[in-house]
């Protein structure tokens, strides 16, 4: 795993992801996600995956991430990195990527197993709201 060096404290950005890991709740799969975000206006607001028996119904790290934005203030995401348990850089799945997407659009910046890209990169031909027209 290579830090990137654009400027910007992303190893600072991980290690908020590792310790939202931390409070993962994963008995099923064993598998802790944490994932950190800093929004345009300074915050950084973090998520973990909560798992549940019925396994469709469980939150991605993803998930929590939006909603402790919304919670905080709403905005938009600038940076974002995910982690596993061993703090490694890991990539959301489609629908959190989706999730970003429409909370961060296309230029927030997320590290990614092979560096940093813009959402653009990381979910090209997004579907978004100007599609419901």
């Amino acid at each position: 795993m290579t830090t990137p060096t654009d400027g910007f404290d992303w190893e600072a950005l991980r290690s908020e992801a590792v310790a939202a890991m931390e409070h993962a709740y994963a008995p099923y799969s064993h598998y802790k996600v944490g994932v950190a975000g800093r929004v345009e206006d300074g915050r950084i607001v973090t998520g973990c995956n909560v798992e549940n028996a019925a396994y469709g119904v469980a939150l991605c790290a993803e998930c929590g991430l939006v909603s402790m934005l919304h919670i905080t203030g709403g905005g938009r995401l600038t940076h974002v990195v995910c982690v596993n348990a061993q703090g490694e850089v890991i990539m959301p799945c489609g629908r959190c990527r989706q999730l970003l997407w429409e909370n961060g659009g296309p230029e927030m910046l997320l590290w990614t197993v092979s560096g940093v890209k813009p959402m653009t990169e990381v979910l090209p031909d997004a579907f978004d709201a100007d599609d419901l027209d």
